[in-house]
């Protein structure tokens, strides 16, 4: 049975919020009193659903059921997390709280203020320890850090709770010692919003020269290796100590103007937005989110096959995915053994939308892999010294797979002896083949090179196989050449 959260508030954060919970599996609760909160989550929703997937090399989870409650006594029935993102209005807050812990007082409950701190929120709370600060950061479903801020009220165990919660959905959360307002990352976000509007104000840049200034310099670094790593880098060989002496005494010159705080009025509303029109007015908000996401696939993909940062963190989803995956088990061997179950993911799909030629090797390889731990010839065999290699393949091409289709493997032992092993694998779509691919393998030596025979606990399991499968049909389109033309 799925798993339920509840989202109060259906805006940019709280679409978000659904859409990263919906997409991980989780039952989903929306509350909120605004008619086109339904259109405005769904649009969010496509968003996240064509972005989302694309970070990830495993499949994703069936997708969670979406509901939009009538009220909050509904929205919280049987939830197992709460997460509030309505307006940064202390008092509305502590109403929606108030009204939640009557339904659902020993829920996880956390907000996504990105100001209050967490003993605001709790005053008069009838169980804050279960009120805390989780702050996402736009678009939730792609970015994975949340700052989880506890004040001495809560529970330390369920904050832990919490954030092995946001770390199955694929987040990284941030545990901020000490509460303090705006947390971490808003804090800096501030002080550089407030001088770039000095710069706006004073005629120094436009909009789009400062904008320019960021894409094109620091924010590529800090995107990457952050403040602190970037300027130790910066510090050469002598590290931070040096970059301090060299540039500690800026700290005293009138560089910022941080401390003071530009005349919110009309005229510096009309200068801001008017440039900012300007800047980039001819796409629509949809189109800018857009592009946003695919830049940052792209961004967080090359971190990810450098296992750094944010890449990790998609890393280590997958690894945890993976490993909650059924593992393959020997069924009955009178049919091939189905031994592998994918997803078509954005990054196997090429120019015409189908997947891509070599992602049906990589499917087989999949399989292939299944197969060979199967019979204790797997990562552990091969740490020893010892290896399948695969040394000819033939593939033949038999339907389209699309972004999405839920793919299945199987693998039927057409032959085998100590050194060699003959396989034939089926690639399906709802049971309609996409695929056959026969691999010959070698069993080598990886130490010294060359082929040899497998270990006798390898051979044990697989001659079962070899024995029951000589039994079954011989495959129409094994021992087929390039070009031969099709069996009926």
């Amino acid at each position: 049975m799925a798993r339920k959260a509840t989202i109060i508030g259906g805006g940019v954060i709280g679409g978000g919020w659904a859409a990263r919970f919906l997409l991980s599996g989780w039952d989903v609760s929306v509350y909120d009193p605004d008619p086109e909160a339904p259109r405005k989550i769904g649009e969010v929703l496509a968003n996240a659903r064509a972005a989302l997937p694309a970070l990830a090399d495993v499949p994703m989870p069936a997708e969670g059921r979406l509901t939009f409650a009538a009220n909050l006594k509904d929205a919280v029935e049987g939830t197992e997390y709460i997460q509030e993102s309505v307006s940064e209005r202390i008092e509305l807050k502590h109403r929606v709280y108030a009204e939640i812990q009557a339904h659902a007082p020993d829920a996880l409950l956390g907000s996504s203020t990105s100001g209050y701190k967490p003993s605001q929120l709790q005053e008069n709370s009838t169980n804050p320890a279960v009120l805390f600060v989780a702050h996402p950061f736009n678009p939730v479903y792609l970015l994975p850090l949340v700052e989880v801020v506890p004040s001495p009220k809560n529970d330390a165990q369920r904050i832990e709770d919490t954030k092995e919660i946001l770390r199955e959905i694929g987040m990284y959360p941030l545990h901020v010692r000490k509460e303090i307002d705006a947390h971490i990352a808003d804090r800096f976000l501030e002080a550089v919003w407030r001088e770039a509007l000095w710069l706006v104000k004073d005629g120094v840049a436009t909009t789009e020269e400062i904008d320019e200034a960021i894409r094109m310099g620091f924010g590529l670094r800090w995107g990457q290796m952050g403040l602190f790593d970037t300027y130790r880098v910066a510090g050469g060989e002598a590290g931070m100590k040096h970059f301090m002496a060299q540039f500690g005494p800026c700290l005293s010159w009138p560089w910022t103007k941080l401390m003071d705080v530009p005349e919110f009025n009309d005229e510096l509303v009309d200068l801001i937005a008017g440039q900012s029109d300007a800047q980039s007015g001819h796409m629509t908000i949809r189109e800018m989110e857009r592009i946003r996401d695919q830049n940052l696939i792209g961004f967080l993909r090359v971190l990810k096959e450098r296992n750094w940062g944010a890449g990790k963190v998609l890393l280590d989803h997958d690894a945890r995915r993976a490993s909650e995956a059924p593992a393959a088990k020997l069924s009955a061997l009178d049919a091939p053994l189905l031994l592998s179950h994918m997803q078509v993911l954005p990054g196997w799909i090429d120019y015409n939308g189908h997947m891509t030629e070599s992602r049906y090797l990589f499917a087989s390889s999949e399989v292939t892999n299944a197969f060979l731990g199967l019979i204790g010839a797997g990562l552990d065999y091969v740490a020893a010294g010892r290896s399948y290699y695969t040394a000819e393949s033939h593939i033949m091409h038999l339907g389209e797979a699309k972004l999405g289709d839920a793919l299945t493997g199987s693998v039927q032992v057409l032959g085998a002896d100590e050194k060699r092993l003959h396989l034939f694998m089926r690639i399906e779509r709802d049971g309609a083949p996409v695929a056959t691919i026969e691999q010959m393998l070698l069993h080598v030596d990886t130490v010294n090179g060359g082929t040899c025979p497998a270990a006798p606990e390898v051979l044990a399991k697989l001659q079962p196989i070899v024995t029951a499968h000589a039994a079954l049909p011989q495959p129409k389109d094994t021992g087929r050449y390039v070009g031969q033309r099709k069996s009926r």
